[in-house]
This record gives structure tokens, C-alpha cells and sequence, in this order.
């Protein structure tokens, strides 16, 4: 389906197959969608995708995120951290703003939270404090953590696994690794999250097999847009810029991988995701 008004394609979701889905990792202050972001959240709804989590991955980040889901209040929701990558610009001032920001009600987790030795744009040892104090804050407020791994995973894990008791639940955001990861991220109880990165055949196509392994309740759906849009959508896209709008085509890959119906999958990680955020049941 061709929105006339933007050009853009947007998945088809007939009234027969209406399904209701929830996205659970989108960068909606990204300076991407500062032109249509209302447009951007019309499409999303008219596919489908009833309520948002937008992602805070700074201190910045995180009041805009604030912003957008007090003026959408049921539908948007937002997180609260400091990704690695900006590990470097973590302080008491932030750490103190940011649990403040942690109390209000549209905080549904702490993070976008982390390591990133992928690119180290933070030094490690800063990123590993800044790990360690957001999951303290994590645990102090109450709320889930939602979770950064790049080629750290040793150190990540340990440092979680100091933490994860107290904690209330947490998801490994944007899941891109191997059986072994996986395997390691289930016995610690965690939320799996899933992107368009399993639709790239490039370097997505190993998580196919994987979709069947992990447990319904712990499985959940998310763009990371802008980022990752699946490559498989036909037509492509004009832009390369990701949105909300496509989670359904992420939704269909997962459930074909798992031997489900669209439905069946719809339904169960919107109820996981209502389960680990506590959000209210919309329509």
C-alpha cells in the first residue's frame, strides 16, 4: 500500500487480519523524523502498531522521549539511560536527572544500556561504570532495563549478572547473536528482542533458525528506527529511513520462522511486552 501523501510504502493490513502489535524499540527523536514524526505515528497506527516505546539513549534523548509519549500519553512510552557510546558523557549531574526522570509515568525502563566495544566511541571503563550505575538505577526505580550487547559479550554478561536478581526484567534489545548468546541470554530470563536484522540476508539470515528456540513469553518485536529497515520489503522504499509502519513485514518473517501465524505472534508479544512495561491494553 502507497500512502499517496508521502510516497511511502506501508505494509497492507487488511481488516480481516488486523492484528495489534507493539514496537518496543524506536528512536523517535531521532532528527529523521523531525519533518513528519506525526505522519510517522499515523502510519504506524494504521498498520497496526498501537503503542510505541521511544527509545532515550542520552540524558538529551531521554526528556525528548519524555516529551513525546506525555503528549500521546497510552500509545507512546519511553526508556531512560545512556547508550555506551555516550558513556563518556556520564556524570552525577546526569545520573541524578536521569533518576528523576526515572519516577515519572512515562518511564516504562532504564536505557538504552550497555557495552559497545564494537566501536568504542566511549572508553570500555567508562562504559562499564556507566553499565553498572544504570542497572543500580534499574533496580532502585523498580523498572526493566532494556539492553545494549556489541562485541562485548563477556563483559556484559558478568556485569548483568551481578545485577540481574534485583531487577525487575530486562530485554536484550536488537538481538543479533549466535545460538550460544541466545542460550545464555534465556537461562538469565531475559526479554528477546527482534528487528528487521533478521530480514538482511547479508548477516541477518543465521537468526531464522534461532526464532524457534526462543520461548513465546519471552519473545518481542521492534524497528530500532531510523535504523534497520528490512531489506526484503518490496517495493523497496524510496528512503532508506526505517519507521514503526514496517514492524508488521518484521512480525511476518518472525512468524513464518516459528512456524505461526501472524496473528498468533501478534498476539503474544504485544501481551509480553504489556507484561514487561506494564502498559495499559489499548485498541
Amino acid at each position: 500500500m502507497t500512502n499517496h501523501t508521502t510516497g511511502r510504502t506501508v505494509p497492507a493490513v487488511t481488516t480481516a487480519e488486523r492484528i495489534h502489535l507493539i514496537d518496543i524499540g524506536i528512536n523517535l527523536t531521532h532528527r529523521s523524523y523531525a519533518a513528519d514524526r506525526d505522519a510517522v505515528m499515523a502510519r504506524a497506527q494504521a498498520a497496526g502498531v498501537v503503542q510505541m516505546l521511544v527509545t532515550g539513549s542520552s540524558a538529551a534523548s531521554t526528556r525528548e522521549a519524555v516529551a513525546l509519549a506525555s503528549a500521546h500519553p497510552r500509545r507512546l512510552f519511553a526508556t531512560a539511560g545512556v547508550h555506551p557510546h555516550y558513556a563518556d558523557e556520564w556524570s552525577a549531574q546526569v545520573a541524578s536527572e536521569l533518576a528523576t526522570l526515572a519516577g515519572s509515568s512515562e518511564i516504562v525502563a532504564i536505557g538504552e544500556c550497555g557495552l559497545d566495544y564494537y566501536r568504542n566511541l566511549s572508553p570500555p571503563a567508562l562504559q562499564r561504570d556507566a553499565f553498572h550505575q544504570q542497572l543500580e538505577l534499574a533496580v532502585s526505580a523498580g523498572k526493566p532495563v532494556f539492553l545494549h550487547q556489541r562485541d562485548a559479550q563477556a563483559d556484559f554478561v558478568a556485569i548483568l549478572r551481578e545485577h540481574r536478581a534485583h531487577l525487575s526484567g530486562a530485554v536484550a534489545h536488537c538481538f543479533t547473536g549466535t545460538a550460544a548468546d541466545l542460550e545464555c541470554y534465556l537461562e538469565m530470563q531475559l526479554f528477546i528482542g527482534i528487528t528487521g536484522w533478521i530480514c538482511d540476508e547479508r548477516r541477518g539470515a543465521h537468526l531464522l533458525p534461532l526464532m524457534r528456540t526462543i520461548p513465546a513469553q519471552q519473545l518481542l518485536l521492534e524497528t530500532d528506527g531510523p535504523y534497520l529497515m528490512p531489506r526484503d520489503l518490496e517495493p523497496k522504499p524510496a528512503s532508506r529511513r526505517n519507521e514503526p509502519a514496517y514492524l508488521p513485514h518484521i512480525a511476518a518473517t518472525v512468524a513464518r520462522a516459528r512456524g505461526e501465524t501472524l496473528a498468533q505472534l501478534a498476539t503474544q508479544t504485544t501481551a509480553n511486552a504489556r507484561q514487561l512495561f506494564h502498559l495499559p491494553i489499548i485498541h
